[in-house]
């Protein structure tokens, strides 16, 4: 009797599991169907609303217009020295920040003595937003573009290394100890274990730091830059030219988009175990 229940059951569930798989299934095709038809209907309810009457056309354009906008924008052969401009300045900002963030964030996160040295200095600093230092970059740096990198290293490094510290501390004490006691040399130790242990806090700060050094661009290059998608949008809001305005603005978010998605499919390959 008890076989035949537990066969019954099993037979029930099997049923159940079934019964399950094709809602599961049409779920997920009616998510992918919603998520492709946002981006659509979004831009017909934009064009419906611009054009109207209920805004002004001049300051809130419909998306054909913008579109107008950006391919005279490409044809003009600006758009790619300017997005050329940003990407070097984004690039390079990232990679000095992050190295920088993940050196020093290791070394609070492993020496007490370094720690109590400069985390309070760190936590001091890393409130104050990158724009707020455009008047004294001018001054320092000019119009160059070691301001201009000095303020996306500022955005960037403090995400790395609060992070890398935090990942850093997490790491198991016992697995150090271990290491040491039984002759790990201190620099194979801290590559192998300490920065293996906290390479998933790590991509995280990177991956954040991400978004943050395009945010941080809009404060580069207010600082007196001579090219790039965001000196283009000053330019473009001097002139009154709304559609390039926000033409820079789609161009801006759909790159940190794509950088974003990008970071996101080589950490996963990276630290594939967390």
């Amino acid at each position: 009797m008890q076989d035949g229940t537990s066969a019954g059951q099993e037979i029930v569930l099997r049923t159940d599991g079934r019964g399950r798989r094709p809602d599961s299934a049409r779920l997920r095709r009616l998510n992918i169907l919603v998520g492709a038809l946002s981006l659509p209907l979004f831009v017909g309810l934009w064009e419906l609303v611009s054009r109207s009457g209920a805004v002004n056309m001049v300051l809130f354009p419909p998306p054909t217009v913008v579109a107008a906008a950006v391919l005279e924008w490409i044809r003009s052969g600006q758009f790619l020295g300017d997005l050329l401009a940003s990407l070097f300045r984004v690039t390079t900002g990232f990679i000095l920040g992050g190295a920088l963030g993940i050196l020093l964030g290791i070394l609070t996160g492993q020496f007490p003595v370094v720690s109590s040295l400069l985390s309070p200095l760190f936590h001091i600093l890393r409130p104050i937003p990158p724009i707020a230092f455009v008047p004294i970059v001018i001054l320092w740096f000019g119009l160059s573009e070691a301001g201009k990198l000095f303020l996306v290293v500022w955005g960037v490094f403090f995400t790395v290394w609060l992070s890398t510290h935090i990942g850093v501390q997490k790491v198991d004490r016992g697995l150090i100890r271990a290491a040491l006691m039984l002759g790990t040399p201190r620099r194979q130790m801290l590559q192998e274990i300490v920065l293996l242990g906290a390479l998933p806090y790590i991509v995280v700060g990177l991956r954040t730091a991400v978004s943050i050094s395009f945010y941080t661009l809009v404060a580069a290059e207010l600082a007196g830059a001579f090219a790039g998608i965001v000196y283009r949008i000053e330019i473009a809001q001097q002139n009154l030219q709304t559609g390039q305005v926000m033409g820079g603005l789609a161009a801006l978010g759909l790159i940190s988009f794509a950088a974003d998605r990008l970071f996101s499919a080589l950490a996963e390959r990276t630290v594939w175990w967390r």
